[in-house]
């Protein structure tokens, strides 16, 4: 009374072998793609090569912020992935470069005027 009759329809083949509808079906989906790299992937590539650049930079006398929270003045450059933080008067402690997160301050340039002498 109520229930009508369901009719199946032939499937109709494409006219060339290609069928336009898969290009339909994936441009969504290579949109979502182009978007999310523009939006996320590109500025944390950006960010990271910041802080590599920051980290290449450290020089003696910069007042820095580690990852932990501490600050800290660097006060040696031990090696290419050590330095030495003052956190307190007479209180040094070695840190990872890669676990610097900010440099507050610059420090003294290095002098060329000491290193002809």
């Amino acid at each position: 009374m109520w229930i009508t009759s369901a009719y199946a329809q032939a499937a109709t083949a494409p006219a060339g072998g290609f069928d336009q509808s898969i290009l339909v079906q994936m441009l969504p989906i290579v949109a979502i793609i182009a978007i999310m790299y523009v939006l996320m992937f590109r500025p944390q590539q950006k960010r990271a090569k910041q802080h590599q650049e920051m980290v290449k930079n450290l020089r003696k006398g910069d007042s820095v912020v580690t990852q932990g929270g501490m600050v800290g003045k660097v006060t040696k450059l031990v090696d290419d992935d050590q330095v030495e933080i003052e956190i307190a008067q007479g209180v040094r402690v070695r840190q990872l470069r890669s676990m610097v997160s900010e440099v507050r301050a610059k420090g003294e340039p290095v002098s060329t005027d000491a290193a002809a002498s």
